[in-house]
């Protein structure tokens, strides 16, 4: 999970009429500090005190060693990775964690806080011409070896993409290579049906149904059914005029363009790194039961990382993945872990640190030191005093670690009703701070569909219409858990390999 080490001079302060590219949705709380034996207020020289603290308490609270503590959920492993690529389109904090503690207000967000697909376009096909096919609007698409697999675009190695952190993991650079195959099948849709631009028509009916995506299959999985439905509401009053409204614009408003609220991007939603299981199987190639470590400990390398050719054998089959109607029960689609405070070893492993990749010994290593870190160093309020601003009852704080809003959130998630949902989906604060997050995202882009076009659906559109009935777009709605028009409506769009055929 690269994040680069560049540092702008740009300030996101305490001010609720800020418009940038991060902001606060809660500028009046105090920040939350541990107690540790150096103070934080000691400035840099305390830096090392936090590392070492939350390194401690990781090792002793946080880490599922063998997986023994933790326990699945139904939720298919492919939303995890769809979750990566959401973060990567909408977020882009390249400021270094050794340098967070100068500035906390020193945040640049270098996405659009948008569901645009910018990760994925580029700067377009004139100032970023390498991401595509010369003389058309399609994107350049690479080759698994000498099989009929396709890779992302390479060049000597390294992945020609919008963004190269998508490339981080062998799972989320395939669901990238998903968008990119999926908007080339709507570009020659849109050239059959001699639609003018082409690209643009094809883009945009790509962007809409990611925004569909996000909003109606993966927040509608990831948070409580009755907050999903208060956050983002479609009104028809009887001109009839179609609108929809956002329900916490308390919580997440905004003046011409949306910010990105660190206490999202920083704590609440990174639930998704306690999901990542330990290792996938990725196709019936190697055979049942056969799978890929996520990551290895120091020195190995026959794990899921990217950053190269993709190789055949992990070449993910996607009915293992999502909900299709090919999958098979009860092994297939491999569901992610529980919403809880427990995260799998192979997440103490991660290939980071420059000098000791994979050391679960150095912090740039453990993602979970890292999440609770950043927490303090963003300055992110206490969890009991944000439910409290919010007027929601909150769980015992036991230890003075419970008031991370991170870990928090995961705890609630543990918990049992009414504020928890038994590890099946994020607690109330949680959902809260998620789905108000992204349908205050939707609401303030003003060409998403939710305001460009209100009444549209993937059904109605021209060019996905026209594909339906061809490729059966739409095959796996009726699977269990399925909403129409999906994720793997994406997928059978993009032509990436569904079943064991051609393995």
């Amino acid at each position: 999970m690269l994040h680069g080490e560049k540092i702008f001079d740009v300030v996101a302060p305490r001010s609720k009429f800020y418009q940038g590219g991060f902001g606060r949705l809660f500028p009046e709380l105090e920040p939350w500090v541990p107690s540790i034996p150096v103070p934080i207020a000691a400035g840099i020289g305390s830096a090392q005190a936090l590392e070492d603290h939350f390194m401690a308490f990781v090792a002793a609270n946080m880490v599922d060693v063998a997986g023994a503590g933790g326990r699945d959920t139904r939720l298919p492993s492919g939303y995890v990775y769809l979750g990566q690529f959401i973060d990567h389109d909408i977020t882009h904090d390249v400021t270094p964690l050794s340098e967070a503690e100068v500035d906390p207000n020193r945040l640049h967000n270098f996405r659009t806080p948008r569901l645009d697909l910018d990760s994925l376009y580029g700067a377009g096909t004139k100032d970023q011409p390498y991401l595509y096919e010369p003389g058309t609007g399609k994107f350049r698409i690479g080759a698994v070896g000498e099989t009929a697999f396709h890779d992302l675009p390479r060049h000597q190695g390294t992945a020609l993409i919008g963004d190269p952190r998508n490339d981080e993991n062998i799972i989320v650079a395939q669901v990238h290579l998903a968008f990119l195959l999926a908007h080339n099948t709507l570009f020659d849709e849109a050239v059959a049906q001699e639609m003018a631009r082409p690209f643009e028509q094809a883009r945009r009916t790509l962007r809409w149904l990611y925004q569909w995506v996000a909003w109606k299959d993966y927040v509608s999985r990831i948070c409580r059914p009755e907050i999903h439905a208060d956050a983002l509401r479609r009104k028809i009053d009887a001109a009839p005029l179609e609108i929809w409204e956002a329900g916490y614009e308390d919580i997440y408003d905004w003046k011409v363009n949306p910010f990105m609220p660190v206490e999202f991007s920083v704590a609440a939603y990174r639930f998704g790194h306690t999901l990542v299981r330990g290792g996938y199987q990725t196709n019936i190639g190697n055979g049942i039961g056969n799978g890929f470590p996520t990551f290895t400990a120091p020195g190995g390398r026959g794990d899921l990382r990217g950053g190269g050719p993709l190789p055949a054998d992990r070449v993910v089959q996607w009915d293992w993945f999502l909900q299709m109607v090919s999958s098979r029960a009860p092994d297939f689609p491999q569901v992610t872990r529980a919403f809880d405070p427990l995260l799998v070893t192979a997440l103490t492993q991660m290939p980071e640190d420059p000098v000791n990749p994979s050391n679960p010994n150095f912090i740039l290593n453990v993602l979970a030191a890292r999440n609770l870190v950043r927490g303090v160093r963003m300055q992110l309020p206490a969890a009991s005093a944000v439910a409290r601003k919010l007027g929601l009852p909150h769980l015992d704080i036991r230890m003075q670690e419970d008031e991370a809003l991170w870990f928090y959130i995961l705890r609630e998630a543990q918990s049992e009703a009414p504020l928890g949902s038994d590890g099946d989906r994020l607690g109330v604060l949680g959902s809260i701070l998620v789905a108000a997050t992204f349908a205050g995202l939707l609401k303030g882009d003003p060409l998403s569909f939710f305001n460009l076009e209100p009444g549209w659906t993937p059904d109605r559109d021209p060019l996905l219409s026209g594909l339906e009935a061809r490729l059966g777009l739409n095959q796996d709605a009726g699977a269990e858990g399925n909403v129409p028009w999906g994720l793997p409506s994406i997928i059978r769009l993009s032509g990436l390999p569904v079943d064991g055929a051609g393995f």
